[in-house]
């Protein structure tokens, strides 16, 4: 029996932001947590990364109590660690403390290895002109796929 593929998604992300370097992070996680995502039940909504004495933690991901939890069920919303090489956090860290640079969660999702990863991104906010004109780049991408259909 193979288990349904988990993949969370932040979908504001790459219209809010623009997206330059992404990488790959381990989360740590208690025992509910982990039962959790597998069920589906997580958020990115409103997620951001930050850096605490040298280490990068994950602010405000919503991962749903474990309906089997009892007293060893985790808090909804609590500061999550992630997991990364030495190199990635100097090369982030030295990024962020550019203004107008910020570490945005785009993907969760488990691994091969039944691990939960999470995919961050190194981004720079748009601005309003921008997104004006990705969602023209959306419609006239969407209006190309109708003309080539018929």
């Amino acid at each position: 029996m193979k288990l349904p593929q988990i993949n969370i998604r932040n979908k504001r992300a790459s219209f809010d932001y623009e997206l330059l370097d992404l990488y790959q992070a381990g989360l740590v996680l208690t025992g509910t947590e982990i039962k959790s995502i597998r069920l589906g039940k997580a958020s990115l909504v409103d997620t951001f990364c930050f850096f605490n004495n040298g280490e990068l933690w994950v602010k405000n991901m919503y991962i749903a109590e474990y309906f089997y939890g009892t007293y060893n069920n985790h808090s909804a919303r609590r500061d999550r660690k992630l997991l990364l090489s030495r190199k990635e956090l100097q090369k982030m860290q030295r990024l962020t403390k550019e203004s107008g640079f910020s570490i945005i969660p785009i993907k969760l999702y488990i691994s091969d290895k039944g691990l939960a990863k999470l995919s961050v991104a190194i981004a720079k906010g748009k601005k309003m002109y921008d997104k004006r004109e990705s969602i023209k780049e959306r419609e006239d991408k969407r209006n190309m796929e109708r003309f080539f259909k018929k």
